[in-house]
């Protein structure tokens, strides 16, 4: 099964956007934001607009990753995915199955699936995953109903996978060094970057922070 495009340098600062805290800014803006300080995954995740409004702003945000030259990924929505030509999609456990993302996106785009537990994540890359994301790892505001991940189940995880993994759920520059010693390759984080007064030196700082985590930068 191909694995291309994705590594575990890519899932050091794998970065989720939410329009909530746009405080009179808009999402584009706030993405090169985050991708000039750093960022070295993005993924667009939308669920209250209009497939034309999804589009329009999904191309937006493709025209910057690829001039940074940074993956990106489309949340659940593999027509959107398809039509602007991203990277590839990020699914989880409720979405439609890797096999059929796999069958719609071909070979060569990434699918990053969701994953709780270990037998979740060794089905996902047996079935040709490129990255886990696991999680919640601690308490989120972001997805009120997700059940929590202990740190020893995703140390599990990523001692069992050859995937790049990425840690995500309630993740801040305060509890990051948590995640020492688990193995993880990086943090996917929503409101540590953009319910921050300043995008740029949040994402500064929690990049110094996870490469320091992860043992230093992969090269």
């Amino acid at each position: 099964m191909l694995r291309l495009k994705v590594n575990k340098k890519d899932m050091q600062l794998y970065v989720v956007t939410d329009r909530s805290w746009l405080n009179g800014k808009c999402l584009v803006e706030q993405v090169e934001e985050t991708l000039k300080a750093g960022a070295t995954f993005i993924q667009l995740r939308e669920k209250d607009i209009s497939h034309e409004v999804f589009i329009a702003l999904a191309r937006e945000i493709k025209a910057l990753t690829d001039y940074y030259k940074v993956p990106f990924v489309i949340n659940d929505d593999i027509e959107v995915a398809l039509e602007i030509d991203a990277d590839g999609v990020h699914i989880g456990q409720e979405d439609m199955t890797l096999l059929e993302a796999r069958e719609k996106l071909g070979p060569d785009k990434i699918i990053g699936v969701s994953a709780h537990n270990l037998e979740e994540a060794m089905e996902a890359e047996a079935l040709g995953a490129n990255y886990l994301g696991v999680g919640a790892v601690f308490n989120t505001s972001t997805k009120l109903d997700a059940s929590t991940v202990g740190l020893e189940t995703l140390k599990e995880i990523c001692s069992h996978v050859t995937l790049p993994v990425v840690a995500i759920g309630g993740i801040s520059k305060n509890n990051i060094m948590k995640l020492s010693g688990t193995g993880v390759d990086g943090v996917a984080v929503i409101s540590a970057i953009f319910a921050q007064p300043d995008i740029t030196r949040a994402t500064q700082e929690l990049l110094t922070s996870v490469r320091q985590m992860v043992g230093g930068e992969i090269i």
